[in-house]
């Protein structure tokens, strides 16, 4: 058992908690026992009473209770695929980044793709928000391209208004800042009593509607 704060496997989850150090690496960190449970094969595991003094465990841990499980797994980045994806664009908030990935996996058959600015999925909040779905769907990098639907609250249109025609791409930027100019042209808006919908919310919400409304492709 791991009875020194100066083990290698603990000082590899120190650093894990920096992004230059996942990109390094090219690794990163679940914490819990459904996010383990999730997981593709890791690097290691450590878990509190059985691989490593329960105190030391805590004192990596990114959650403020602590935690009796930890895993590290080797980073897996996707190519785009399926009929409905998201594309985010400068969405900086890594929980939001983490539960636009869940609902992705809840609602479509595609990924997330994120494009510049946006926060690393792999960052500790971004994998607890994920709820396990970066395991089954890991995010992709790159541009829109297919059919884009373009989400602002600016919007001339409403969402309920446009075809929706599989492969679609839902693309969302940051609350502030919005959408590349050539996106925010052709913006749709979901129709709302006020503008207190945050990006994932929006997405979730425009996934249902494009899951409910999309003919089958082919």
């Amino acid at each position: 058992m791991i009875q020194s704060p100066d083990n290698d496997k603990l000082k590899t989850i120190r650093k894990l908690a920096k992004k230059r150090w996942r990109d390094k690496l090219g690794l990163f960190a679940a914490e819990g026992e459904d996010l383990v449970a999730a997981g593709w094969e890791p690097e290691f595991v450590l878990r509190a009473g059985v691989d490593v003094e329960p105190e030391l465990l805590d004192a990596v841990s990114t959650l403020g209770s602590g935690t009796r499980v930890i895993g590290v797994y080797e980073q897996r980045w996707a190519e785009p695929s399926g009929d409905l994806s998201v594309w985010l664009g400068g969405v900086e908030d890594p929980g939001n980044v983490g539960t636009i990935i869940r609902a992705v996996h809840a609602l479509a058959d595609g990924r997330v793709i994120l494009g510049p600015g946006c926060a690393d999925p792999w960052s500790p909040k971004a994998v607890r928000a994920s709820m396990g779905s970066i395991f089954a769907r890991p995010p992709a990098r790159g541009e829109p391209k297919g059919n884009l639907i373009a989400l602002s609250a600016h919007g001339e249109r409403s969402l309920d208004e446009v075809q929706l025609d599989p492969p679609l791409v839902l693309c969302l930027g940051a609350e502030r800042a919005g959408l590349p100019e050539q996106l925010e042209r052709d913006a749709v808006r979901i129709e709302v009593r006020n503008e207190s919908l945050n990006v994932a919310m929006a997405a979730s919400i425009a996934l249902w509607e494009a899951a409910r409304r999309m003919p089958p492709h082919g």
